[in-house]
């Protein structure tokens, strides 16, 4: 029984369809899958796969074509690269960015990976010729000799290309179906992720252990997002086990509202864990090892001061108690541990190899005294595991096999191991990705700490924040986030990445669904009088989406006297007609001003007149006591700067305005408005109900949410 190709007729995955046709692979097609549906393959075995990419992977592994997934791990890994790219780079307004680097990329080969035709070639073709016209004008045009040169040779290699894309590809393309679905994406989906296929060295399907390990001082940012989400990818994919861990070793910074803040942001972001545990559950078997390591001889007591201690590591000098006796490093040790003034003065640190090239192996710190109580153990405690010490020990008790760890710890690295080493414990792997950095953006919680301190911000959950919280809370959904940073993937390559990205994602998934209403500048309207309107109101119950019933209705009152903005009224002329939106065209007849601002309008319907022919669109409110009040926020990023560099202080670079408040008046419908609903101002933008309608002299408070095209304070 041959496979059973299900996908949505109006958007058919032309790069599955090309693939199979060269491979050899025969199937049977079944478009009746529901519109924005990813496609399924289902075998004869009655196993399924679900996925653009994922098909493609297996198509390229039975193909009868040799090499077509590659000759070899790394021709396999540049395959990957392209089939989750070329969906990417070919769609929107880079598409001659994408053919310009097409054509550099082609100038001196034949095919895109190594010596031969692989599927790789078959998926940017087909989302070239996807695109219908867009692509034959640029074919046409001596613009982009190479990568024509290129499209035409695959096209000769099979001539059974040409014949899915005729029956497939009209003049104006089939859209973005080759791009991996948003539904692969949702954090919840029962479906599979698309994201680059990376393996984790030497991961065994249903015995890989990961780990997520915050620290409690803070809520989790867009940062924590990414390396949360990452470990639950890899979790799924190996089918293993995902532990979330508290990194509770530092009192001072940490408390409880930091702890359920946390587990509110994994939920939020739908990672699935199977237990939670701390830190702190392993502090009676840390000071076990560390006093062991002290019998051993690994490990000694230092009352160096600390800017000397880090002046000696940083020169390659060892401190004068570097070889004190056993038995004095377990006299300073329970002086430490007690929390004596003589204790006070001391650390622990690992006796590894002050002259190593590689800093961090310079007889790094294992506990210091802390006598601030703990949110979960109290006062217990005076002395504390550093991270460096404390994470390894725990990663291999708790059964890790691979600790995700961010590229800024690089250097550190040799450290984990060797302290691992050290103790005597098992080997853990560590597999490394980017950190993630936003423009105009600080990550570190420290210094996000002093915006709430210093009531630069409300709290942790403001909308100017890069917390989960206070994404979320400007508008934006958590699937976009999610497709933003799967996006990404495992990739070791540091960016700096664009706002605009993220919100443009965002846009795409709350416009198809989001009401419409209307909304008044207050201070900036003018009263429109239509002289042969109803002389009576009356009521229309209209869509709130024109395009999605789901978005419910709204009761739409018509008057003779209606409220339009100031900005709109300066640029109509006497005689002008005009249409007003979900009603139909007016002639201006009369302009009044005084001092030069105009007062008033005055006109006439002229209902029978085509809305095609008018130049102006007018939203408008009609003159009645139901109008709402709204309070319109719009928020600019905190720091002025694009990216600061390690020597520059981001105190310097404060925006001094990150919030503006616009009073409005908005259409009634919106007293029915939820906390956390979005809806579309029109012509407007987006905005995230914040504050719902409550009585009538508070306002409804409503936050502008970016689109991804603004660049001034909405932004």
């Amino acid at each position: 029984m041959e496979p059973k190709l299900a996908f949505p007729q109006d958007s058919p995955p032309l790069a599955i369809l090309c693939a199979a046709k060269v491979a050899g692979v025969s199937l049977t097609l079944d478009p009746k899958l529901a519109s924005g549906s990813a496609p399924t393959l289902h075998l004869g075995s009655g196993d399924f796969i679900h996925g653009v990419n994922t098909i493609l992977r297996y198509i390229a592994h039975v193909a009868s074509v040799t090499s077509f997934y590659g000759q070899d791990a790394i021709q396999a890994a540049y395959v990957d690269q392209w089939l989750d790219y070329a969906p990417v780079i070919l769609s929107g307004s880079e598409f001659e960015a994408a053919c310009s680097f097409l054509n550099g990329y082609l100038a001196s080969r034949t095919f895109l990976v190594s010596y031969g035709l692989s599927i790789a070639d078959i998926v940017v073709w087909s989302n070239l010729a996807g695109t219908g016209q867009r692509w034959e004008s640029l074919r046409r045009s001596k613009k982009y000799q190479n990568l024509v040169r290129w499209f035409n040779s695959i096209a000769d290699y099979s001539d059974t290309l040409d014949e899915v894309v005729s029956a497939y590809v009209g003049k104006r393309g089939i859209g973005k179906s080759p791009a991996p679905s948003l539904k692969e994406k949702l954090p919840d989906s029962k479906q599979n992720i698309s994201t680059p296929e990376v393996d984790l060295p030497g991961a065994k399907v249903g015995e890989v252990c990961v780990r997520f390990a915050p620290e409690p001082s803070g809520y989790l940012h867009i940062g924590h997002a990414k390396a949360g989400l990452l470990n639950k990818y890899f979790a799924e994919r190996y089918k293993g086990r995902l532990i979330v861990r508290f990194d509770d070793t530092n009192p001072s910074k940490e408390s409880n509202e930091f702890v359920e803040n946390v587990l509110k942001d994994v939920e939020t972001l739908g990672i699935k864990y199977d237990i939670v545990t701390y830190t702190s559950d392993y502090f009676p078997q840390l000071m076990e090892m560390a006093e062991n390591l002290i019998k051993q001889g690994k490990a000694y007591v230092d009352d160096t001061p600390k800017e000397q201690m880090r002046s000696e590591r940083m020169d390659g000098v060892e401190s004068k108690c570097r070889n004190n006796s056993v038995e004095d490093n377990l006299s300073l040790w329970k002086e430490m541990i007690n929390g004596t003034e003589r204790g006070m003065q001391c650390c622990v640190r690992g006796k590894l190899d002050m002259q190593d090239p590689n800093k961090s192996l310079r007889d790094p710190v294992y506990y210091r005294c802390n006598t601030d109580p703990h949110h979960r153990v109290g006062s217990k405690y005076k002395v504390y595991p550093t991270y460096d010490f404390a994470c390894p020990f725990v990663d291999a008790l708790e059964g890790v096999t691979h600790a995700l760890r961010s590229s800024e710890y690089h250097d550190r690295n040799a450290q984990y191991y060797r302290i691992l080493q050290e103790m005597g414990l098992r080997r853990v792997e560590i597999y490394e990705f980017s950190r993630l950095n936003m423009v105009y953006t600080v990550l570190s919680k420290r210094k996000l700490l002093w915006f709430v301190q210093n009531k630069k911000v409300e709290d942790w959950t403001d909308p100017r924040f890069p917390t989960v919280q206070g994404i979320v809370r400007r508008g934006l959904k958590v699937e976009a986030l999610v497709q933003f940073i799967l996006e990404q993937g495992a990739s070791k390559n540091l960016n700096l990445m664009e706002w605009d990205k993220l919100w443009t994602i965002n846009k795409k998934i709350i416009d198809p669904v989001c009401g419409r209403h209307t909304a008044i500048l207050k201070d900036q309207r003018v009263l429109f009088t239509l002289t042969n309107g109803p002389e009576e109101p009356f009521i229309r119950v209209l869509p709130r989406h024109k395009k999605y019933e789901g978005a419910g209705k709204k009761a739409t009152t018509f008057t003779n006297k209606i409220w339009l903005e100031s900005a709109d009224a300066s640029v109509i002329s006497i005689g002008e007609e005009v249409t007003l939106m979900d009603w139909g065209n007016a002639i201006i007849k009369e302009i009044k001003t005084e001092n030069g601002i105009i007062t008033e309008l005055l006109g006439e319907l002229h209902l029978e007149g085509s809305v095609k022919m008018t130049k102006l669109k007018l939203t408008w409110l009609p003159d009645i006591e139901d109008l709402v009040s709204l309070s319109l926020v719009e928020f600019d990023y905190l720091i002025k700067k694009k990216k600061l560099e390690e020597d520059e202080d981001f105190l310097d670079n404060l925006n001094p305005c990150t919030r503006q408040e616009f009073s409005a008046l908005g259409d009634a419908n919106m007293r029915n408005l939820k906390q956390g609903e979005i809806i579309q101002l029109e012509r407007k933008g987006y905005y995230r109900c914040d504050a719902p309608f409550i009585r009538s002299s508070k306002p409804i408070v409503l936050f502008a949410i970016p689109d991804g095209r603004q660049k001034s304070a909405t932004n």
